[in-house]
């Protein structure tokens, strides 16, 4: 199923939700300029490759030009190929705007790179000697849609779902269009303890402990910064 738009009105322009798409969009155009083995080197450096978090931790080198940790953040602008940063900024622009409505702006970016940083503490605790790197908004979104579906869990999602080579779309209300999302990404992640984790986007793995963490630690997160506040608040 792919979600094209909600029923859900905002009262302020999401400068932030679009601030975070531009920057998501300007870090892949420098990924396509790049050679296939630069791009290998700046993913080895920029994203989260964990073996070298968990040295980090550990307080052995790791060779980088800086803390390991800062990857929990960097990683979180760069994508693997244009589906992957494709679907992340979709599902951004959909439920985006409405979290940073209710949480305001400066809020709303602490939130999200937060969720970010657990989602990547979620994926390398289950995979901390792995060499892939791990890479992409999507631990960041789905605590932002963690917080959606406690905030506005009656709005509208208007859902593209095919079926073989035919489609049509449907009004799907949001508890059920992501409470299914989220236990598909749990499903997955269970059934992932069962194998050798591939977390690096790139390679063609899926962070599924990422997801489904990074929705959990939203709908924690959320209504600690004031999800729930209805009064008007004076915007960042």
């Amino acid at each position: 199923m792919v979600p094209l738009r909600d029923n859900n009105p905002t009262h302020i322009v999401p400068v932030v939700t679009y601030g975070l798409i531009g920057l998501n969009v300007l870090a892949f155009i420098y990924e396509l300029s790049l050679t296939g083995e630069e791009l290998n080197s700046f993913f080895q450096v920029w994203a989260v490759v964990p073996q070298l978090l968990t040295r980090s931790f550990q307080g052995l080198p790791t060779g980088l030009p800086f803390p390991a940790w800062i990857t929990l953040i960097t990683s979180q602008f760069l994508h693997g190929g244009f589906l992957h940063i494709a679907g992340n900024m979709l599902f951004l622009w959909i439920f985006g705007n409405n979290v940073e409505d209710k949480l305001g702006h400066l809020k709303f970016i602490v939130f999200y790179l937060t969720c970010g940083v657990l989602a990547g503490l979620a994926q390398w605790y289950f995979s901390a000697l792995s060499t892939t790197p791990s890479l992409g908004a999507s631990g960041a979104i789905a605590g932002v849609m963690g917080a959606y579906i406690l905030r506005f869990p009656q709005a509208e999602i208007t859902t593209l779902i095919p079926l073989g080579f035919l489609f049509w779309t449907a009004r799907v209300p949001a508890i059920f269009f992501l409470g299914f999302w989220f236990i598909q990404q749990a499903f997955y992640s269970v059934a992932s303890l069962e194998v050798t984790t591939n977390v690096g986007m790139s390679g063609g793995g899926i962070a599924y402990w990422a997801h489904a963490g990074g929705f959990v630690f939203g709908a924690v997160l959320g209504p600690l910064l004031g999800l729930f506040s209805d009064h008007r608040r004076s915007r960042d």
